[in-house]
C-alpha cells in the first residue's frame, strides 16, 4: 500500500511538473497565439501548439533515455540518483545567477516551433526536472531488481521513460493550451506585450527543489 501511495504521488508529480512547464511562458505559448494572430486563422493555434509539444516531448524523452540505460547497472543506482539530483541542482543554481535568456533561441525562426520548444527546453533544464521524478518511479516499480534480467528491466526503464515524457508533454500541452487559447480569443496580442509574467526565479529554485528531493529520496527511499 505505501508503495502504491508513492507512486501515484510521483505520477502526479510528473502531471503536475507539465502543468507548471505549460503556463510558463518560457515554453512557449505565446508564440502559438502570436502564430495564430498573425496568421489571422484559428487553426494556427492547435498546429503551433502541436509543435511546441512534439518539441518539448523530444527534449524530455532525450534527457530521461540516457538515465533509462544507465539504471540497469542496479549495483550503482543510488550513485546514479544522487548524481542526477546534483546536476538538477547545479542547473537551478546557474540558472538562479545567469538569469539571462539564452541567445540562441532569438535566432530561431517562429515558423520552426518544434525546434525552438526543444531548445528552449534543454536550455531551461526542463528535461532535468523530471530525471528525479522518473527515477523514482523506476525505484518504486521494481519488484525485486536483483532477480529480474538486465535486458528486461532496461527495456521497463525505456517504457517508461516514454510514458513519462508523453504524460508530461500532454498536461504540459493543455494547461498552455488552455491559457493561449484563452488569451487568443479574449484577451489578445496586446495583452502578451502588456502583462507578460516572469517565471524565471520560480523556475530556477524549483530545480534546486526538485534536486535535493532527488538525493533525499535516494538515500532514505532505497
Amino acid at each position: 500500500m505505501p508503495e502504491l501511495a508513492t507512486t501515484t504521488a510521483l505520477w502526479w508529480a510528473v502531471i503536475i511538473s507539465g502543468i507548471y512547464h505549460g503556463i510558463n511562458p518560457g515554453m512557449g505559448w505565446p508564440l502559438a497565439v502570436s502564430a495564430a494572430l498573425m496568421e489571422r486563422d484559428h487553426k494556427a493555434l492547435p498546429r503551433a501548439l502541436a509543435m511546441l509539444a512534439c518539441g518539448h516531448f523530444l527534449a524530455m524523452i532525450g534527457i530521461l533515455l540516457p538515465f533509462s540505460l544507465m539504471l540497469f547497472l542496479v549495483e550503482w543506482e543510488v550513485e546514479i540518483r544522487i548524481g542526477a539530483g546534483l546536476l538538477v541542482i547545479a542547473m537551478g543554481v546557474y540558472l538562479l545567477v545567469n538569469r539571462r535568456h539564452p541567445k540562441f533561441l532569438a535566432r530561431v525562426h517562429p515558423a520552426r516551433l518544434a525546434f525552438w520548444s526543444f531548445l528552449a527546453a534543454m536550455a531551461h533544464g526542463a528535461g532535468l526536472m523530471l530525471v528525479p521524478i522518473y527515477l523514482g518511479i523506476c525505484e518504486v516499480g521494481r519488484d525485486d531488481a536483483g532477480h529480474l534480467a538486465a535486458q528486461s528491466l532496461m527495456n521497463n526503464n525505456v517504457l517508461t521513460a516514454f510514458l513519462v515524457a508523453a504524460v508530461h508533454t500532454l498536461a504540459m500541452m493543455v494547461s498552455g493550451g488552455l491559457i493561449a487559447v484563452t488569451v487568443y480569443l479574449w484577451l489578445g496580442l496586446k495583452f502578451l506585450s502588456k502583462s507578460w509574467f516572469n517565471l524565471d526565479l520560480v523556475w530556477a529554485l524549483s530545480l534546486v527543489v526538485v534536486g535535493v528531493f532527488g538525493i533525499y529520496s535516494a538515500y532514505y527511499g532505497h
